[in-house]
């Protein structure tokens, strides 16, 4: 590969409906081919493969039980092993990786230690990494499974692992660089690596930030992401057909989308992308031809309303007490523990004795630990009042603190639906709500009608 290439160098980033099967995958090895400039390629685990992980890691079942999972999971990926040329070559590998899995599966701590979650868990994508490199190399591109482990290393927070950005800037420059020269190396979103050797995870969606932190340390120019859509969208069209796609978006945009429930993208993925100014593309495997989403620094257009997210499962907590009248020190004490627990808070209201606040709360997931941690610990010096089945959606533009008439549209749209929080003015970005979940749906439509229709 010439020096150009090096400096136009795109990671490429396919998620799991994209590798879910062995045609899947070779609608993606045809996208590599018409791309010269794609020597990376992040995958995440075959469709359906990390909820069954998920399944085993989270909830306690019987050996019979984790053995029919386990077959599943085996089922998923010999489909596409016996799709292979070479089947010889990789199913020894394949079957390394799967007898690593049914130990980790079976493991009686399983359920109750969050290193092993994660060894477990890991193996989604590891032995998508190890198929889809076979796929390639049968289409006669030169292409190797790189284990990412090596690269990228995190503190050792299990379930939700954080980067050390100048490890990876070293390690990938050292360790993947020079072979980008005339190979495509294939490695696996999500994972990860701590100081002691343990394998950790990103957190659910973790591939899209894996492929973003790998761009950056290695001075890629772009950045795609390939899924089952066509870009970024108005809003979910699973929830509105009058919902279309978008050409473009500001990275502030995007980032905001992704905070607020867009599931195109994880939510870290921009803060890469915007340090290094990476353009990031949005398109679908199945349909490359449609074009999709590019998302970059500056846009030719900044309208004051970009799309509409919701994201489910919220909950709603309110620390309330007297001593808080005239008090010094409340909220500092309250947000310090949110702080410990590493959570991240999205609206917050105050009044005389107390403050609420939302927090994001799916089900089986290390901010649900966090969260019930967190409640108790407050709970210790104040009374809390956790209400749930909320969800937050998120009007997502620019200039909207300032332009005259923005907010009065979006409020006379949702008239007639129970707003329990409104968070305005702190972002020129974004205007949330919490509404009932029972209505998020509506209020979604009622909005897109308004402001896109």
């Amino acid at each position: 590969m010439s020096n150009s290439a090096i400096h136009n160098l795109n990671v490429a980033k396919f998620g799991g409906t994209s590798v879910a099967n062995f045609a899947a995958m070779e609608n993606c090895a045809r996208i590599i081919q018409n791309n010269p400039n794609t020597k990376v390629v992040v995958v995440s685990a075959s469709a359906g493969v990390t909820n069954l992980l998920v399944d085993i890691a989270h909830t306690a079942m019987s050996k019979e039980q984790i053995k029919q999972k386990l077959i599943e999971i085996e089922s998923i990926q010999h489909a596409i092993l016996h799709a292979l040329e070479n089947i010889d070559e990789v199913a020894p590998k394949l079957q390394q990786l799967l007898d690593s899995l049914s130990d980790l599966a079976l493991h009686e701590e399983i359920i109750h230690r969050a290193d092993l979650k994660d060894a477990l868990l890991s193996h989604g994508e590891r032995m998508s990494s190890l198929l889809f490199t076979a796929v390639l190399n049968q289409t006669q591109l030169k292409a190797e499974n790189f284990d990412v482990r090596n690269v990228l290393k995190t503190d050792s927070e299990f379930g939700q692992a954080v980067p050390d950005l100048q490890q990876i800037a070293t390690a990938s420059k050292q360790l993947m660089l020079p072979t980008l020269v005339d190979t495509v190396l294939v490695t696996q979103g999500f994972v990860g690596c701590d100081q002691q050797g343990n394998t950790t995870t990103l957190g659910r969606g973790g591939s899209d930030f894996t492929a973003a932190l790998l761009a950056e340390g290695l001075g890629a120019q772009t950045c795609e992401i390939w899924t089952d859509v066509i870009g970024v969208y108005t809003t979910d069209p699973r929830i509105t057909a009058a919902a279309r796609p978008l050409p473009e978006l500001s990275f502030e945009e995007a980032a905001e989308m992704a905070t607020f429930g867009a599931k195109v993208l994880h939510p870290a993925t921009m803060e890469p992308a915007l340090r290094q100014d990476i353009k990031v593309f949005v398109g679908s495997s199945r349909e490359p031809e449609k074009g999709g989403t590019w998302i970059v620094r500056d846009c030719k257009v900044e309208p004051s309303y970009r799309a509409i997210t919701r994201r489910k499962e919220q909950v709603m907590v309110t620390v309330k007490t007297p001593k808080m009248m005239y008090a010094q020190g409340f909220l500092q004490k309250v947000f310090t523990i949110i702080a410990e627990h590493k959570l991240s808070v999205d609206l917050i209201t105050t009044s005389e004795i107390s403050v609420s606040f939302t927090l994001d709360n799916p089900a089986n997931s290390v901010l649900e630990r966090l969260n019930q941690e967190t409640i108790e610990e407050l709970a210790q010096f104040c009374d809390v009042l956790v209400e749930e089945n909320y969800d937050l959606v998120t009007v997502v533009g620019n200039n909207m603190h300032s332009g005259a008439g923005v907010s009065s549209k979006i409020f006379a749209a949702v008239a007639d639906y129970n707003l329990r929080m409104i968070c305005y003015g702190a972002n020129p970005h974004n205007l949330s709500l919490l509404v009932s979940d029972s209505d998020s749906k509506d209020v979604v439509c009622a909005l897109h009608k308004s402001l896109f229709e």
